[in-house]
């Protein structure tokens, strides 16, 4: 039997699936229809980021990951029911500026 290359994953990768196993567990304490909102929000939010986000970019991911971890600590309090997904379209950040 041959010996399979298995890619090891580094801190920072470890973080990213640990925030995300523990919004889907979050999400399993929430009411039904709650919960496969809060799983689709964060499911494409991750898969959103893992695409527009340069790997290499150690700040920004480290951002995202303190943001993550403020929003997965709301969201385990038993009195928020759901979650929200907020984004900024490059046209109001330059509104914004002005």
């Amino acid at each position: 039997m041959g010996a399979s290359k298995v890619q090891k994953l580094s801190g920072m990768q470890k973080q990213v699936l640990s925030l995300y196993r523990g919004f889907l567990r979050a999400a399993r304490s929430k009411p039904t229809e709650d919960r496969h909102q809060i799983e689709s929000i964060v499911s494409a939010e991750f898969r959103h980021n893992s695409k527009q986000v340069d790997r290499k970019n150690f700040l920004y991911i480290e951002y995202l990951l303190r943001r993550g971890k403020k929003q997965l600590d709301q969201l385990s309090n038993p009195g928020t029911m759901g979650l929200t997904s907020f984004n900024v379209s490059s046209s109001q950040k330059q509104n914004a500026k002005t």
